[in-house]
């Protein structure tokens, strides 16, 4: 889903991490990680923002959706936070 903020074209990226052997906090802290880097990118005028997380206890697993003009500042989002991921993916909403 393309979005414009500030005049920018903004994607939706989900970012996954399967994290075998976490307990639900340690996502959750995970979670707020990053939420917190994309917050400090924001604030620094860079075009990201965290929309929201999903914990998947049964498969270990934290999905979290990111709007940001480009999957490279995806990544270093969760380069600053000091987090690590398994894949990146353009996502688009179910509904039009």
């Amino acid at each position: 889903m393309t979005n414009r903020a500030n005049g920018r074209a903004r994607e939706t990226y989900l970012v996954e991490q399967y994290r075998p052997g976490s307990e639900i906090g340690g996502l959750r802290q995970t979670a707020k990680d990053v939420r917190e880097s994309a917050g400090q990118l924001e604030r620094e005028g860079r075009p990201v923002r965290f929309l929201h997380s999903t914990i998947i206890p049964a498969d270990e697993a934290l999905l979290c959706f990111l709007e940001a003009e480009s999957e490279a500042l995806v990544r270093e989002t969760y380069d600053r936070a000091g987090v690590a991921f398994d894949r990146i993916s353009a996502a688009l909403p179910a509904e039009p």
